[in-house]
């Protein structure tokens, strides 16, 4: 056992941080931003463009909520998903198979463990920023009734972890840059289905568990518990879920890493 996990890390993932953050630097930052400006363009046409039609909904409580209220939580929680599969996905795909980045990094003393971990770090420094910034829009708005809803901050860094290593697994079994298609793929349905814009409850029984086997489910269904201070058991579920998630992503990630470039 300690053969095999011999080389992993030399503990200076910092490192691999750092390197990001000086490119970040260097790019365009409006790329990033409209990852943020996204969900609040949905929250302003659905929430209160459509909202003024639907009226009220009910909310994890059973209390009814206006619907802008109902779907903010839910974009916060897409935007996190978002923010970390495109980071966690075409760049990595791009660093792995044209600029051979990791590759460069570990031919010196850093191992894959550190590349892992620094990537999935510079994901969860993007969904801090989006949620950060979305938290804001909501206050402004007059969607924040609690003060638990300050929690849906590290919330949206537990999804941004869980989808940032499940993306960087993936990615590192791509070959072409078709196969980055299914991403969105993946995407598209599971932000519409998860009960982003609608309760799942107008599905029929068998798909409403198809649907609640989805990461993303899990976290809109937790975010909206917060956003009003509502704690049930499953709100423990929610968040096991993207602990177990993001853990074994990040081991899956680690052991790829070592696979394709320290043979």
């Amino acid at each position: 056992m300690r053969a095999a996990l011999s080389g992993l890390s030399s503990g200076r993932s910092w490192a691999v941080v750092e390197r990001a953050l000086r490119a970040i630097g260097r790019m365009n930052w409006l790329v990033i931003l409209t990852g943020f400006f996204e969900p609040v363009l949905y929250l302003l046409a659905m929430g209160l463009g459509m909202g003024g039609m639907i009226g009220s909904i009910p909310g994890p409580d059973g209390r009814p909520m206006s619907y802008a209220a109902y779907i903010a939580p839910a974009l916060m929680a897409s935007s996190a998903m978002n923010g970390a599969l495109i980071d966690s996905t075409f760049n990595v795909f791009f660093k792995i198979r044209f600029s051979k980045l990791y590759e460069t990094m570990l031919s010196t003393s850093l191992g894959p463990a550190d590349v892992a971990i620094g990537e999935i770090v510079m994901a969860l420094l993007r969904g801090a920023l989006y949620a950060l910034g979305f938290l804001g829009v909501m206050g402004t708005m007059g969607l924040v009734t609690s003060w638990w809803a300050l929690a849906m901050i590290p919330v949206a860094l537990l999804i941004a972890f869980g989808f940032a290593a499940l993306g960087m697994a993936t990615t590192s079994f791509m070959r072409t840059f078709q196969q980055l298609d299914l991403v969105f793929l993946v995407m598209l349905p599971m932000f519409l289905l998860s009960s982003t814009l609608f309760p799942i409850t107008v599905f029929p029984p068998v798909v409403q568990w198809l649907i609640m086997a989805l990461p993303l489910w899990h976290g809109i269904e937790l975010m909206r518990q917060l956003s009003v201070g509502i704690l049930t058991p499953m709100t423990f579920v929610h968040v096991g879920y993207f602990v177990v998630l993001g853990v074994v992503g990040a081991i899956a990630v680690t052991l790829r890493l070592r696979k394709l470039f320290l043979r």
